[in-house]
């Protein structure tokens, strides 16, 4: 552990963790010309092509303003594609295009390769730990969420 933030509350070192992680894979990300936002948005879309742009914000925990930025700029790249949503005309189905599909298929071992030296020794029971209570924050966080 850094001995100098042993002390700082948690939300800092949440906000500092998740920031230094990001810098730490958008270095890797580079040489495919991705930023980590593009590649949550290429990767959701290899688990289920096809699917709407509310539905992909969603998934990639992104605003509509934020999802729209992404996919036009993944879309002038050429690595998606907008198609009319049959049972809404007001919606679009956004698909990975082929080259797309590719650049993301590169990309996955990249970032995988980063975010294990992130997390490097640390055992996979304690990665579970951490994952459910980060888990449990966002559940107390949806709990007093006013929309």
């Amino acid at each position: 552990m850094i001995e100098q933030w042993k002390d700082e509350p948690i939300g800092f070192l949440i906000g500092n963790t998740y920031r230094r992680m990001i810098h730490h894979v958008s270095t890797y990300l580079r040489e495919f010309d991705l930023t980590t936002e593009q590649f949550a948005v290429l990767f959701r879309l290899r688990e289920q092509d096809g699917i709407n742009q509310k539905e992909l914000a969603l998934r990639s925990a992104k605003d509509q303003p934020t999802m729209t930025r992404l996919l036009d700029n993944l879309a002038k790249k050429g690595w998606i594609e907008k198609k009319p949503c049959p049972q809404d005309r007001r919606a679009f189905l956004i698909t990975l295009s082929p080259a797309g599909r590719e650049w993301v298929e590169k990309a996955i071992p990249v970032e995988a390769t980063a975010v294990a030296e992130i997390l490097g020794d640390i055992p996979a029971e304690q990665l579970d730990f951490l994952k459910d209570i980060l888990l449990r924050i966002n559940a107390n966080i949806n709990s007093h969420t006013k929309e």
